[in-house]
């Protein structure tokens, strides 16, 4: 990142310091907030094109990280589609991998991918925030947390059909050098690949929701592992001639974005039945309470999206989602908050 301190947060290596409020980092006023999803994703993962849906999901950050010559800025997956923050001078860069991304989905995917841009300022004159905390999965892999209300707010001004990026009509080609989905998906090992949101409402308080999230996670990583959807032994390339060794797969296996943090908690994780079963039950109870607003969907399976910056190829970054609608059929679950002021 080109920056100073407000721009480099600390890294922090447990993830349930992430859920605390007070380390999150205000993003100066004049970044901007680049925003994309795949519109009508469900019906795409119905017919099966889940893979296709996680690609172009994805596509947004290696498109502006190539282009911009470095992966060090804050960026999150979210399934079918991508948040990420860049400094004022990137402007240009981020509009036109965003126009050439949304190309490439109708042209090359046949799906339409939604982009807005905005400033954080904007963001902060409708009463919420964008903060940021580092979170290192892995030696070789640093996933950037979201906090302050400000890219749910953001996304859904963006469906709204504001602060729009319309694509490119001339199909300059987006550069998604480092992109790929090379595993075959992943069967779940203990039960179901559950993938769960979980976002607090107007009314709960940072801390609350913090003390809450908390409790969802140790009931979920109680087992072996915590629940990494990502598999100990080799996973199976779909290139049948690909070489693994079990060093290479263990660091593939450390280095993913299971968990996350996204205005609310995203897990994509490997439970019993029985855990997902007593979650649901303390989240039902929560959202009966008016504390928060959840969406969780069950599959049998879990699939990674892989970017290996090929200028660090050390720092490789995996992206998981389930394999039947994941995040996607989760979002629609989520009961339609009214979106009030933080």
């Amino acid at each position: 990142m080109h920056s100073d301190h407000a721009h480099q947060p600390q890294t922090h290596s447990k993830f349930s310091d992430v859920l605390d409020p007070a380390i999150y980092e205000p993003l100066p006023d004049d970044w901007l907030i680049a925003i994309t999803d795949v519109v009508d994703s469900t019906s795409a993962t119905r017919s099966g094109r889940y893979e296709d849906v996680n690609f172009a999901g994805a596509s947004a950050i290696a498109a502006f990280g190539n282009a911009w010559g470095t992966f060090d800025f804050p960026f999150v997956f979210r399934g079918d589609g991508a948040a990420f923050a860049l400094p004022p001078e990137a402007a240009t860069t981020a509009t036109s991998a965003l126009r050439q991304v949304a190309a490439f989905a109708k042209g090359s995917l046949g799906l339409t991918l939604r982009a807005g841009l905005l400033t954080v300022r904007e963001v902060r004159a409708n009463r919420r925030d964008v903060t940021i905390a580092r979170y290192a999965a892995s030696q070789d892999a640093t996933y950037t947390m979201f906090a302050g209300g400000g890219l749910k707010w953001a996304e859904h001004e963006i469906k709204q059909g504001r602060y729009l990026v319309k694509p490119h009509t001339d199909m300059v080609p987006p550069n998604l050098t480092g992109l790929r989905c090379e595993w075959k998906p992943f069967a779940s090992q203990r039960g179901e690949i559950l993938s769960l949101l979980v976002e607090p409402t107007a009314q709960t308080g940072a801390d609350d929701f913090a003390a809450l999230a908390r409790h969802v996670l140790s009931v979920l990583e109680a087992g072996p592992r915590q629940s990494n959807p990502v598999p100990e032994t080799i996973g199976a390339p779909k290139d049948e001639r690909t070489q693994v060794d079990k060093k290479r797969w263990s660091a593939v296996a450390a280095s993913s974005d299971f968990r996350k943090y996204d205005d609310g908690l995203r897990l994509t994780v490997d439970c019993t039945r029985e855990q997902i079963d007593r979650v649901e039950t303390l989240l039902v109870a929560a959202k009966h309470r008016g504390e928060v607003n959840f969406g969780l969907h069950r599959q049998s399976h879990a699939l990674m999206t892989c970017l290996v910056p090929s200028a660090k190829p050390d720092s490789h970054l995996h992206f998981l989602d389930g394999m039947d609608g994941g995040y996607a059929k989760a979002a629609e679950m989520l009961a339609p908050a009214k979106l009030a002021a933080a």
